[in-house]
């Protein structure tokens, strides 16, 4: 039975900070080449620049994924929101979270509706049904992420309590294919909402969304699981 108790006493606290140092040089990065491709269109909407939706929508990554390293790392190595929340830290943890990551998404369609002119390299004919076609891995990787990992487990149970530490790795719906399910095929719905509102801007935060959550796979996540799952 595996104890988070005894692996916080066998771990070095100087793991909190094990790859953070990456995560801010990649975070950088990402912004400043995500700032550098912005294009200005030719529209506004509910009267603001289309600027200040693409900056809402790098900056709510940006805050989000942060957040999520900073939470991960200080329940995983010193129990910080059970000890102070107890059974409902999980609980509070996704008041916090899942509005954050709706909101991703949300900020670059509005950003993509910004657009009035063509933009993207793709004949219009085309733009319904290529969205459509990416939807699909997304919503399937949503529905497998609900269905079959749950979302106590998605909101990163396995940091807050053994029950959730102790369970086997899902291997149905589209985790059959790949064990980031997650990052690898429901952030495909960033891509759609690019290619349905014709909006290179929309592309662009596609790009660093999903850049981005590998950086998080592989800064916190992966030496998080290392830790955690260290003797399977």
């Amino acid at each position: 039975m595996r104890s988070l108790d005894e692996i916080r006493a066998r771990t070095p606290k100087s793991e909190i900070f094990r790859r953070q140092l990456l995560h801010a040089l990649l975070a950088t990065l990402l912004t400043y080449g995500a700032l550098w491709l912005f294009r200005q269109p030719s529209s506004r909407y509910l009267n603001l620049g289309p600027y200040v939706f693409f900056l809402a929508a790098i900056a709510i990554a940006l805050f989000h994924q942060i957040l999520v390293a900073i939470v991960f790392r200080l329940q995983l190595h010193l129990d910080l929101m059970v000890r102070m929340f107890g059974k409902y830290a999980l609980i509070i943890w996704g008041i916090i979270f899942l509005p954050l990551l709706v909101l991703r998404p949300t900020l670059v369609l509005i950003a993509g509706l910004t657009v009035t002119k063509e933009l993207l390299p793709i004949a219009p004919m085309y733009y319904l049904p290529v969205g459509a076609i990416l939807l699909i891995p997304a919503i399937w990787g949503m529905h497998s992420v609900i269905k079959y990992f749950t979302i106590p487990r998605a909101l990163g149970g396995d940091h807050f309590y053994d029950r959730y530490a102790n369970m086997p790795m899902v291997r149905e719906g589209i985790f059959k294919y790949s064990s980031n399910a997650m990052y690898t095929f429901v952030f495909i719905g960033f891509w759609a909402i690019a290619i349905l509102t014709n909006s290179w801007n929309a592309l662009v935060l596609a790009a660093f969304n999903h850049a981005y959550i590998w950086v998080h796979m592989y800064c916190t996540e992966d030496p998080d699981m290392r830790i955690i799952y260290a003797d399977d």
